[in-house]
């Protein structure tokens, strides 16, 4: 691996949102619960790691465990710059949108790229454009 990776600790939504990023992004989820691993510190069925696969962003996630703080995130964008074809970026702006909050816009900005930023519905700051 090349470059840093999100991983998600999340209130108990890692498999949702899991789910949430497969469909955004395209690619599957791979999830391994507490009880997989063998862990008592939480429920059985909670992600103890997930992840997803086949597809063209890499994003981890898991459910925290007792008195673990779940992620917050103040003053972090995760980018997506160029990292795909326009008229997929803006499918992944719409998708990232849906029960979140779009902070700017994708729009066209004065020096000739676009970009715009979201907040997805658990709580990730997302910024995505291309020139």
């Amino acid at each position: 691996m090349s470059a840093p990776t999100p991983y998600l600790h999340l209130p108990g939504t890692a498999r949702e949102a899991l789910a949430f990023y497969a469909e955004v992004f395209g690619g599957g989820v791979a999830a391994h619960s507490f009880a997989d691993f063998g862990r008592t510190d939480g429920p059985p069925d909670a992600v103890a790691h997930g992840y997803l696969v086949d597809g063209p962003v890499a994003l981890f996630a898991a459910d925290v465990a007792g008195d673990d703080p779940a992620h917050r995130s103040v003053g972090l964008m995760w980018s997506l710059l160029g990292t795909a074809a326009p008229a997929t970026l803006r499918s992944w702006f719409t998708g990232l949108a849906a029960g979140g909050r779009v902070v700017d816009d994708l729009q066209r900005r004065p020096w000739g790229a676009s970009d715009g930023q979201v907040i997805d519905r658990f709580g990730v700051h997302w910024l995505i454009g291309f020139e």
